[in-house]
């Protein structure tokens, strides 16, 4: 294993590229996704957002841990057909994620507290995120994504939506990095703000990504060993 100090700009732009090829296509990693056409048909804007975010609050609050299958879909303009990979999800409060992808390849990414371990089928690599704040930023918003409270960060302008279905916040990147990939992230509440339905990353291109979890546990044991890599 490779232990790597975070400077330079050769490794910087390495960063980048992994936080646009890897990490930025998924910081938003949750649950069950609903159909999209029934989920933005007839929005219109919440009167009460203070309430809404109180609900949301207290859905992060109560959820200590979750598990959960994945498949990921990616709509790319210059392919006709989706790009779709699978695999299994941890999180753990507090500042706990395992991210693993099984087909069509193997891939890991592991943050335990400040630490980050990047893991294919040839090596794996392992980073410190205080000495990067390119790493910093990647923690704090996957973790704020997970828990359902990125709505805080003042790295977007949050519009608060709902139907007779569900409840979007429409994330609009306000950072400057996060404008050049991300045109908006979409995020779905049910109506009983227990938990996010889906999610939905539009890049720049109109090139988009959608996360499907299934087999999701709330709250169950989790042992810290699943986020130490090896």
């Amino acid at each position: 294993m490779s232990v790597k100090k975070c400077k330079g700009p050769g490794l910087l732009r390495r960063i980048q590229y992994l936080c646009r090829k890897q990490f930025m296509k998924h910081i938003i990693c949750l649950w069950l996704l609903l159909p999209l056409v029934s989920l933005s048909q007839g929005f219109k804007a919440v009167k009460d957002t203070s309430a809404l975010k109180q609900k949301i609050e207290a859905m992060s609050k109560n959820a200590s841990s979750i598990e959960s299958d994945f498949t990921q879909e990616k709509n790319l303009s210059a392919l006709t057909e989706k790009i779709t990979s699978k695999g299994h999800f941890f999180f753990k409060k507090e500042n706990l994620l395992r991210w693993e992808y099984s087909t069509p390849y193997k891939y890991l990414i592991v943050i335990n507290k400040d630490k980050i371990w990047i893991k294919d089928e040839k090596k794996t690599s392992k980073y410190d995120m205080n000495s990067n704040k390119v790493f910093k930023e990647i923690n704090d918003i996957m973790i704020s994504a997970v828990q359902g409270t990125i709505f805080r960060s003042n790295k977007f302008k949050t519009n608060y939506f709902e139907n007779d279905k569900c409840y979007k916040l429409e994330l609009l990147p306000q950072d400057r990095n996060m404008k050049q990939t991300f045109k908006k992230i979409n995020m779905y509440f049910d109506k009983s703000v227990t938990s996010v339905v889906k999610m939905e990353m539009v890049e720049n291109n109109e090139d988009a990504t959608t996360l499907d979890f299934s087999n999701k546990k709330l709250n169950a044991p989790i042992p810290d060993t699943i986020f130490m890599v090896k």
